[in-house]
């Protein structure tokens, strides 16, 4: 069975932003269906508090009958990570991830799934090295790039190595 895609966009975006329409168009040129939900109204109070909001929101969209496969950028990699240990979870592609955000208390986890990051060794947001460590401790893929936080010089590279990371679910 085909897994269900869940792509979530990071704090200060949407769903229609640059990255996730890309991870969307890449998922849909394989026949994965997505969906891209939206946490604008949750994110504009700025509150550490709404994270779990997110994640109930972004669980809420997973199918009862087919595994997903999560999806995000900064925030979205953040809440995909933490949702996808609630999920039928089969992989996870976590864009700029933060391992950790300054007043959430809930340990960071993130399912034993197939699993690809892609950071900027620039990120003046989340630093490199802990989505290095993160990696390193799970043994998951990681491509590091000469771009900073948003990532925005290597759009179609990252829609690349997502479509490339679909492929084992398609």
């Amino acid at each position: 069975m085909k897994p269900f895609l869940i792509l979530s966009h990071g704090l200060e975006s949407g769903p229609e932003a640059t990255k996730v329409s890309a991870l969307a168009k890449a998922a849909e040129a394989l026949g994965l269906r997505s969906v891209r939900p939206d946490y604008r109204d949750l994110d504009a109070r700025r509150d550490v508090r709404d994270i779990d909001a997110r994640i109930a929101r972004l669980q809420s969209h997973a199918p009862a009958d087919a595994p997903v496969v999560l999806a995000g950028s900064s925030m979205g990699a953040f809440t995909s990570a933490l949702a996808s240990t609630g999920l039928n979870c089969v992989g996870l592609f976590l864009i700029a991830l933060p391992v950790a955000i300054p007043g959430y208390a809930r340990p960071f986890a993130a399912a034993a799934v197939p699993t690809t990051l892609v950071h900027g060794w620039n990120d003046e947001v989340c630093p490199v090295d802990a989505a290095i460590a993160f990696a390193r401790a799970r043994g998951d893929a990681i491509t590091v790039l000469n771009d900073d936080h948003r990532l925005g010089s290597h759009v179609d590279f990252i829609a690349e190595q997502f479509r490339l990371f679909l492929e084992q679910f398609a």
